[in-house]
């Protein structure tokens, strides 16, 4: 079974978590909105690590925007902005309006990306006596790039509910000798993950990004993006 079959079931709604041994392999079933990091972290060891250095590709060497791209974000930023004074928000607005804009800027469209889109997963929380509904949407940019966007018609969670679903996914997908990175969006929000699958793998997050912080944050959103998919790039090449 290649690791791409291992990723596809990993976030079904009868979730499969995939643990690999010296020895084998164990499969864990689990109901995917209940997965949790301690599931994670007892199934699989995994470690969160708090070390700077771990994770120096949303910080380091990050391509310059344009004045055009800026002024797309802006635009962007303008229109989920307006959009949340009307709710309930269209199904699939953070994709829509956030993320396609990002992923086209940052040549996710191009070769040799290709996005696929993963089963959703169900997710809901209670707010003030009311039942508030989203789902988690996985979108895989390459073996290397997990997105997951959390899509409410109220915006009402938060980026730390797609953490477990995103780290399961990384998990599945991941190989030893290289790192897999992904992005968690609610919309609004916006952090970065990098993991590492050696004997016991390793994940490390990149600081939150707030759309309507002063500025534009977007700006950084994207050329971070350009930089995971530059080192994906290079990965790429150097397998040829």
């Amino acid at each position: 079974m290649t690791n791409s079959e291992l990723a596809t079931r990993s976030l079904t709604v009868q979730c499969k978590l995939v643990h690999e041994k010296y020895f084998g392999i164990m499969v864990q079933t689990i109901q995917a909105k209940e997965i949790t990091l301690l599931d994670l972290e007892t199934s699989f060891r995994l470690e969160f690590v708090e070390d700077e250095q771990f994770f120096r590709e949303w910080q380091d060497n990050l391509p310059e925007i344009t004045n055009s791209e800026k002024q797309q974000l802006d635009r962007v930023k303008a229109s989920y902005a307006n959009l949340l004074k009307y709710p309930p928000l269209l199904e699939n607005t953070v994709k829509m309006v956030v993320l396609s804009p990002l992923l086209d800027l940052a040549d996710f469209y191009l070769s040799p990306f290709h996005v696929k889109s993963e089963k959703s997963v169900e997710v809901s929380v209670e707010d003030e006596g009311l039942r508030v509904k989203g789902q988690i949407d996985i979108l895989v940019l390459f073996e290397q790039l997990v997105v997951v966007v959390i899509e409410s018609k109220q915006a009402a969670f938060s980026v730390e509910v797609g953490k477990p679903q995103l780290l399961a996914y990384m998990l599945a997908v991941s190989n030893s000798d290289k790192p897999v990175y992904g992005l968690i969006s609610n919309g609004s929000s916006f952090i970065f993950v990098k993991l590492i699958k050696q004997e016991t793998p390793k994940y490390v997050l990149s600081r939150l990004f707030y759309i309507f912080n002063p500025g534009n944050e977007l700006y950084t959103v994207l050329s971070v993006l350009k930089r995971l998919g530059q080192l994906t790039r290079n990965a790429v090449n150097f397998q040829r």
